[in-house]
């Protein structure tokens, strides 16, 4: 019968099939075709089938179906245009009743355009832009044309202004000549220089500054479908009450239309990876719409807290290069949060309950014997929770409402008789997130809550809480979270792996926090790229750490000057060095681009090589050093043969006598080395993955648990490496290339004539890890 239904609106069969599959299209539409039959009868025209099916596919109420399907009926909205237009207004306007007048208005019910009409609107465009018309003829853009006149003529139908600007522009210019047949030449555009491609000018609370525009446009992501600020009730699924529309009015009196976002971590551990992405996605999708972001700290549970994790998050957020607008706590809010929870009880929609924490647990507890108690109870109660006369677990406070994955009735409230770090002894019980976050952010007025899609179960709550208690209601949007592999997380893991000495601390250069990768020497803007490539999207992303590895060697290319370092230190002696003391070489600090300066570095009759440049005999392919095959010192300008070798006692190599030739009279050598000399020595820390499997916490890759997945070559300590004297007074997280080795981080464990390096990533990717 549907099936039918749908092809007697002029439907294909396939269409009406594949419509079918969609019971709550189906549904409307078939709603939509029986009121529109009942009207009409029973033979409908394609045109009001077309528009019938459009009706039902786009409508986001269901409620106002019957009213634009009467409007389509009774022939008052007959285009597509009108349509569009009617959609628009009910979803602007989501209370009843609607301004039928208004409404009418609006989508040009009763605007009849006559043909006299377009003839003359054409007749004006085309004399506004005649003399273009006669210098380019056919080839001028005729879409302009139409766009000019349809802006004048809302309700104009779209092909008799085709038709009119058509029979016009023959009538002014004559039939097409072969000239105007031909294909206009392509305008080359001048390629921008790449250090400002695509920039573009961003307004960060009040500061004006630049960024890339990919970087914004991919921070974007799904966010392109955001609400604008103050049209909250056009989100799909956002709660309208009566008390809504002037909420939004005042809320736009406070903010000035203001996109408004917030981060807000838990200062109960460090910020990883993924924390990168929700820094990035807050501030990053304010900064590209002119807005501000909070950096508010959730530190409802002081069982966790501590002073250090507050400085460590702010310190990275800055790091990535965001300034908070500005930077707040939940705590700070708590008078104001308790005195909601006291108006939640009056209105009948808390209450205090003694169930015990394991009883309450998981998605289908039993319900609770307290549900229903007096709300002069409740309250009573309540007073003596804030009071301290119930132990822990003893009391809750409870919401009444059902969230999406079927928890009941969560808990605003729980006794905890632990000192706040900010305020102190005055409070002994504390909100949860589910209470306070929602309330937290309608306080601060911020449009766009964005959390990851774990948070999508408690959307029901956000809504539910905030129009309980009439305040205005910001919007949450979720996207997916971003994890790395062969990593873990958690703070309770990384807490393990600090405990039984796998790791040093929170920023031990292996892990993945953010402290970590700054140690390692990962640059910020590395990070920050990596989080735009990934994109922002609905699903949850898994990435390989060699992406994370490329955006850092991108950047440090462009940021990491040039040094020179021997891990594996070989002596060379020059016998025929052409001075008395050591000569000064200039190298330059980014040999692509000459013009970023240069630095000296001694060269002296003594040098130092890789073990790895030299062997006694050289294999087919072999390039490096070897007796008869010469090779060339970096920048020095000297190419070195080796006369003779030197051996300890058990055979191994120690020292080269070598003599110099220069460069311009020498054979060119099939290889150019790294060398030092009179340099300093200093320490070198070479990291590998931290464990070997790509998903460490998965039991069926790993049965033995993530704690016995670790790779015992993840860390190799080079003690006596030497690096040139041109790092000489590096600080903490100053970066190198050392060439041919990879790039390189100054430590903070470096002390005064002990230098020590981390390696940040290799020069190439190792395909083995890809």
């Amino acid at each position: 019968e549907a099936l039918g239904l749908f092809t007697g609106i002029g439907l294909s069969e396939a269409k009406a099939r594949e419509t079918l599959r969609n019971g709550a299209l189906s549904a409307l539409l078939r709603r939509a075709v029986l009121q529109a039959r009942s009207a009409l009868g029973p033979a409908l025209d394609k045109a009001t089938g077309t528009l019938l099916y459009n009706t039902a596919a786009r409508l986001k109420d269901p409620k106002h179906l019957g009213f634009l399907v009467g409007y389509i009926a009774r022939r008052e909205i007959l285009t597509d245009l009108q349509l569009s237009a009617a959609l628009e207004y009910v979803r602007s306007h989501p209370l009843e009743p609607l301004d039928v007048a208004d409404f009418e208005r609006a989508c040009g019910v009763g605007i009849c355009i006559t043909p006299e009409q377009i003839e003359e609107a054409v007749e004006a465009v085309i004399s506004k832009h005649r003399a273009e018309l006669l210098a380019e003829r056919y080839h001028f853009n005729m879409g302009l044309l139409m766009g000019e006149v349809r802006s004048q003529l809302r309700w104009a139908d779209g092909k008799t202004i085709k038709n009119e600007v058509d029979l016009q522009v023959l009538h002014l210019l004559g039939p097409k000549t072969e000239a105007d047949l031909e294909k206009k030449p392509k305008v080359v555009k001048a390629r921008l220089a790449s250090a400002e491609k695509q920039k573009v000018t961003v307004v960060e609370n009040g500061d004006v500054g630049t960024e890339t525009q990919s970087l914004l446009d991919q921070l974007r992501g799904e966010a392109l479908k955001f609400h604008k600020p103050g049209e909250n009730y056009k989100t799909e699924g956002y709660v309208v009450t009566p008390n809504t529309m002037a909420l939004l009015k005042q809320h736009l009196a406070i903010t000035g239309g203001q996109v408004r976002t917030r981060f807000p971590p838990e200062p109960n551990g460090i910020l990883h990876i993924g924390h990168a992405k929700a820094i990035n996605f807050n501030f990053g999708y304010a900064k590209a719409n002119g807005g501000v972001c909070f950096l508010r700290y959730d530190d409802t549970n002081p069982e966790k807290e501590e002073e250090k994790y507050f400085t460590a998050i702010r310190e990275m957020v800055e790091w990535l290069g965001y300034q908070p607008y500005a930077v707040t706590h939940a705590s700070d809010y708590f008078d104001q949060l308790y005195t909601w929870a006291l108006e939640l009880i009056r209105r009948g929609q808390a209450y205090v309950c003694h169930q015990k924490v394991d009883e309450i647990k998981g998605h289908n507890p039993p319900p609770s014997p307290w549900r229903d108690r007096p709300v002069e109870e409740s309250l009573l109660l309540f007073e003596d929770m804030r009071k301290g006369k119930f132990g822990e677990g003893e009391a809750t406070l409870r919401m009444k409402l059902v969230m999406e994955d079927g928890k009941m009735d969560p808990v605003a409230y729980r006794v905890k008789f632990t000192p706040h770090h900010r305020t102190g002894d005055k409070w002994c019980i504390y909100p949860t997130y589910d209470y306070t976050h929602c309330l937290c952010d309608s306080i601060e007025h911020i449009t766009h809550s964005l959390c990851t899609k774990e948070f999508q179960a408690r959307r029901s709550s956000y809504f539910w809480l905030c129009n309980a208690l009439d305040v205005y209601c910001p919007v949450q949007w979720e996207y997916g979270r971003l994890n790395l592999l062969y990593t873990v997380v958690s703070k309770r893991k990384i807490i393990r792996l600090v405990e039984t000495g796998a790791v040093r601390d929170w920023d031990d250069p292996r892990l993945f926090t953010l402290t970590a990768l700054r140690r390692r020497g990962f640059p910020p803007e590395a990070i920050n790229n990596f989080c735009a490539r990934v994109g922002v999207t609905v699903a949850q992303v898994t990435m390989e750490p060699h992406l994370l590895e490329a955006c850092a060697r991108e950047v440090l290319n462009e940021q990491a000057p040039r040094a020179m370092a021997v891990l594996e230190p070989l002596k060379v002696t020059i016998t025929n060095f052409p001075a008395l003391k050591a000569l000064e070489v200039l190298v330059p600090n980014f040999p692509a681009d000459e013009s970023r300066g240069f630095h000296k570095v001694p060269f002296h009759q003594t040098v130092y090589i890789e073990e790895t440049d030299f062997r006694e005999e050289a294999d087919k392919g072999y390039k490096r050093l070897a007796p008869g095959q010469p090779v060339g010192l970096r920048h020095t300008g000297y190419v070195i043969t080796v006369q003779n070798v030197i051996k300890d006692v058990s055979g191994r190599v120690i020292e080269l006598e070598v003599t110099c030739t220069k460069s311009d009279v020498a054979e060119k050598p099939k290889a150019f080395i790294h060398w030092v000399s009179v340099p300093l020595a200093c320490e070198v820390r070479l990291y590998e993955r931290l464990f070997l499997h790509k998903n460490p916490e998965d039991p069926s890759e790993v049965p033995g648990g993530f704690l016995s997945d670790l790779n015992p070559d993840s860390l190799r300590v080079v003690h006596n490496a030497l690096v040139d004297s041109s790092v000489h007074g590096a600080r903490p997280f100053d970066k190198f290339q050392f060439e041919r080795l990879g790039y390189f981080s100054v430590d903070p464990d470096s002390e005064e004539g002990k230098m020590v390096f981390n390696r940040t990533v290799t020069l190439k990717e190792d395909p083995g890890k890809a």
